[in-house]
């Protein structure tokens, strides 16, 4: 099929409007339980668009990088502190401050990138979240010299109107995650995604095509923790309601490394597949233990069983399928339209 708009088929189209009508039109107007929103929706879209940027650095570029949950909190403070001292600062105007916060942080920690690779890498990259986290909790005026530890973020105002309803915060988590998907998918298909893809494959020989690995590795690690940044300011103001260092530590960095491996490494769609799965898996565990079960099983066992089934399943598909459920989806896909074209 001929690409209609830049490298987008007629199908990637309807797609895409698909998508929008569902997002913006049906569930607002059909999901009537603000469980889903608060609990399920925004914290899924949050945490999808922290999982692009891992893909960009690490499915894309090919950096081994670890330190996701130190570049949301990185954001996520850096919006709080900008709305709090700035006066009459939009919250999309601190929305993408906090992200280029976090990206500046991103080019510092990815420097190592150009002498290190592979499992000295993550080490490195791994500094990145000790060393945020550890700022922000030994500084108080990251947190506004509050000695409680947590912090109540400010309501979300834009052009004067107040957004504190769970429909309304889902309303805007969704515009900003669909913009800046928007542009990853522009960029993982134009010369920087190529780029990428050429330092991922083999760095040499990218490196004596022309590709500049400073150029190349450093953009895709200040781009990632854009996105995780933006991805933090809003999971704080939208999901957690409050700002504390504790809530951005190593297991969700670790999430967010899981959400990219099973939902498909180099992939976009992957990383929304990832994230859901991540998030509705234990739902599932706990809905089973205490309606299949009656509760019969300890609160401990669930959770023992959802970290193996994790682990197990990141080995399978790191051994059989390292496109992850992305690859399974579109393979279910064409074998239930070839079934229909018969």
């Amino acid at each position: 099929m001929k690409p209609v708009f830049m490298t987008y088929t007629k199908k990637d189209i309807i797609n895409f409007i698909v998508l929008m009508v569902l997002g913006f039109l049906i569930i607002p107007n059909v999901v009537t339980n603000n469980y889903w929103f608060t609990s399920i929706l925004i914290p899924w879209l949050c945490l999808a668009l922290a999982s692009v940027g891992q893909q960009i650095v690490m499915g894309y570029a090919g950096q081994l990088a670890l330190g996701a949950a130190g570049f949301m909190a990185a954001g996520a403070f850096a919006c709080f502190n900008l709305i709090l001292r700035v006066p009459d600062l939009p919250f999309f105007g601190a929305l993408t401050l906090s992200g280029l916060v976090a990206a500046a942080f991103g080019i510092l920690f990815g420097l190592p990138s150009l002498r290190v690779r592979g499992i000295y890498l993550m080490v490195a990259t791994l500094a990145s979240q000790f060393f945020i986290v550890w700022m922000i909790d030994k500084f108080g005026w990251f947190k506004n010299y509050d000695s409680s530890g947590i912090i109540t973020a400010q309501n979300i105002i834009i052009m004067g109107k107040p957004y504190t309803s769970p429909v309304s915060m889902y309303l805007v988590v969704a515009f900003v995650v669909t913009i800046l998907t928007l542009l990853a998918m522009n960029m993982v298909r134009g010369s920087s995604g190529r780029n990428w893809m050429a330092v991922r494959d083999m760095d040499i020989a990218a490196e004596s095509m022309g590709v500049s690995l400073l150029k190349s590795k450093l953009e895709a690690f200040a781009i990632s923790a854009f996105y995780c940044g933006v991805a933090g300011a809003l999971f704080a103001f939208t999901y957690l309601k409050s700002l504390e260092p504790v809530a951005f530590d190593i297991k969700l960095s670790f999430k967010i490394l899981f959400m990219v491996i099973l939902g498909g490494l180099g992939t976009i769609n992957g990383a929304f597949i990832g994230a859901g799965f991540i998030l509705l898996f234990p739902v599932l565990l706990n809905f089973i233990g205490n309606n299949v079960f009656h509760g019969t099983i300890d609160a401990t066992i669930i959770s023992s069983i959802e970290q193996i089934v994790f682990g197990v399943l990141m080995i399978v598909f790191m051994i059989y399928e390292p496109l992850g459920m992305a690859k399974l989806w579109e393979t279910i896909k064409i074998k239930i339209s070839s079934k229909f074209k018969k």
